[in-house]
């Protein structure tokens, strides 16, 4: 089984594909695509959607993961634009015929850490650990990515 894990954002979008195969899980691309807050958001999300379906395209997913969307009342800009790039991501696995599945930001923290409260660090750190990455210095956007990777795996075999 090979995953598409997405941490969708405006400025930076992390990614992450992981492949399962038996008891071993490989890594087998991890980034992030970047925009410019000094380009308009017609050129950022077409950045964004052009660069989704090229990574598709490339590494050949059967699912991706992506993570919901969350408002916080005292941040409803921020949701805002989240959907934005969230919007075209959906739109390229539409385009590509990619299952989608979407999961909540503490669904994955618990999987992954068990802790629905865990912080960008601790989240991680766990991750590193399971893929034997040697300390990256990734934006969490990427570890994030990586994370919907893995509780989409523990989710589909029982294990969160």
């Amino acid at each position: 089984m090979r995953i598409l894990g997405i941490d969708p954002g405006l400025n930076i979008t992390g990614y992450g594909v992981v492949e399962k195969s038996k008891n071993k899980l490989n890594v087998i691309e991890a980034g992030a695509i970047r925009t410019s807050g000094a380009q308009k958001i017609t050129g950022r999300l077409n950045n964004i959607y052009a660069q989704m379906l090229d990574l598709i395209k490339e590494t050949m997913p059967q699912v991706c993961v992506l993570e919901k969307l969350y408002s916080h009342y005292k941040h409803p800009q921020t949701s805002i634009l989240m959907a934005h790039a969230r919007g075209v991501i959906v739109l390229a696995a539409a385009v590509t015929n990619i299952k989608l599945v979407n999961y909540p930001a503490k669904t994955v923290k618990k999987a992954v850490t068990g802790n629905g409260n865990a912080s960008k660090e601790q989240v991680k750190r766990t991750v590193e650990g399971i893929l034997n990455l040697k300390n990256t210095d990734s934006p969490f956007d990427v570890t994030d990515a990586l994370a919907l990777c893995l509780a989409h795996i523990y989710h589909t075999q029982g294990i969160a």
